[in-house]
């Protein structure tokens, strides 16, 4: 049985008349830079994540980008963000010339840990990102704390989190901004890349959408330097039509996520993911903890299971910040090591979680043996 890590075509299928419509419809109107979709997709994903405003742009880097320029976070400053995501968090913050400054995951956990932030606030220190990674929300409420004794801005990094909540509310409402992208494989997912920054400050989001269009105010009015990371019709039609299914989506992958849990609890050899009490993840990958990672997600391969892993190389060991001084970041060092993603879609069908589970049960008891067979000859 031949089973993806991600299925794009599943999910196309499932709705493939709105999608042509609505492609067809942004094709029909020619108006494909800043035309009416863009504003329809605006509204309607400010409406989803219960936020006065969403600015569209380019792609989840730019968000990032977008919302800390707006911001005033610039050359020299510290922006706090975790090592275990992926890179562009942590390369959104270079790009505007301030130092990210990596910090460790909980125990135990994949996201942030609120008491490394805690000991890594600096003078210099003017803001920290915390990933949802995976679709599992950060403990908010710590990190909140430590922001407002320290006066910092908190900017969500959401690109794996549309419509996770914690403590009821959606993640990306809590900080100044939520930054999400909009990616194919992501919960919600563009054709193409497409990002887009939510906020409740009136005055963040017009500086948003001026620097997304060359620092405009109107069409021959530049008030400062901007880029170009616009988000365009076309992307914001296949979008419109995707919101509407994307609760019915995150549900249908917490499902899967629960039978995982429930086919892989009694195996001592995979560590599961726990979930924070009061929080609602959406699990946009589930991802496991297993012994002799490498071997296993290439067994898994072999085996026509689509294994990922996410991620192998922390940031703070990336080419590009690997020559800066960093803390310690033990735990993160470790999940690099031992992180396995396995198959999660909305439309994975219940035989073909409980065959990925058997097959993980049985390739790691394949190198248990071998294991143990080794050992055995060598006492010979």
């Amino acid at each position: 049985m031949q089973i993806p890590l991600v299925d794009l075509k599943a999910q196309y299928a499932s709705i493939k008349d709105e999608i042509d419509a609505a492609i067809r419809a942004a094709v029909e109107r020619a108006a494909f830079i800043g035309g009416p979709f863009v504003q329809r997709f605006e509204d309607a994903f400010a409406r989803y994540c219960e936020r006065p405003h969403a600015v569209g742009c380019g792609n989840g880097t730019d968000a990032l980008r977008l919302a800390m320029e707006a911001l005033g976070i610039g050359a020299g400053d510290e922006v706090i963000v975790p090592s275990h995501t992926f890179f562009a968090s942590a390369e959104a913050v270079a790009q505007l010339g301030a130092v990210p400054v990596f910090a460790d995951v909980e125990e135990g956990g994949f996201t942030l840990d609120p008491a490394a932030v805690a000991k890594l606030v600096t003078r210099r220190t003017r803001a920290v990102i915390p990933v949802h990674l995976y679709g599992h929300p950060c403990d908010m409420d710590a990190i909140l704390e430590i922001a407002r004794r320290h006066d910092l801005e908190v900017i969500e990094d959401c690109a794996q989190a549309h419509g996770a909540r914690y403590k009821g509310r959606r993640t990306g409402t809590f900080g100044a901004a939520g930054c999400f992208s909009f990616y194919p494989a992501k919960n919600l997912g563009a054709f193409g890349d497409a990002g887009a920054v939510v906020t409740a400050n009136p005055e963040l989001a017009r500086r948003v959408a001026a620097l997304r269009d060359h620092g405009r105010s109107s069409k021959f009015d530049h008030e400062r330097l901007g880029v170009n990371s616009r988000l365009d019709d076309l992307q914001a039609a296949v979008l419109c039509a995707k919101l509407p299914h994307l609760d019915a989506w995150n549900e249908a992958r917490r499902r899967a996520a629960a039978e995982y849990d429930r086919l892989l609890a009694d195996e001592p050899r995979v560590g599961v993911p726990a979930v924070r009490p009061a929080t609602e993840p959406v699990y946009h990958l589930y991802v496991v903890r297993v012994p002799e990672r490498d071997r296993v997600a290439n067994a898994l391969r072999d085996r026509q299971i689509g294994a990922g892993i996410h991620y192998p190389i922390p940031c703070h060991l990336q080419r590009p910040f690997a020559e800066r001084t960093h803390a310690g970041l033990p735990r993160t060092e470790r999940l690099a090591g031992e992180v396995l993603s396995l198959p999660l879609f909305p439309e994975i069908r219940p035989e073909e979680i409980r065959h990925v589970a058997e097959t993980l049960r049985a390739v790691l008891s394949d190198l248990a043996t071998n294991q143990e067979l080794a050992v055995s000859a060598g006492d010979a």
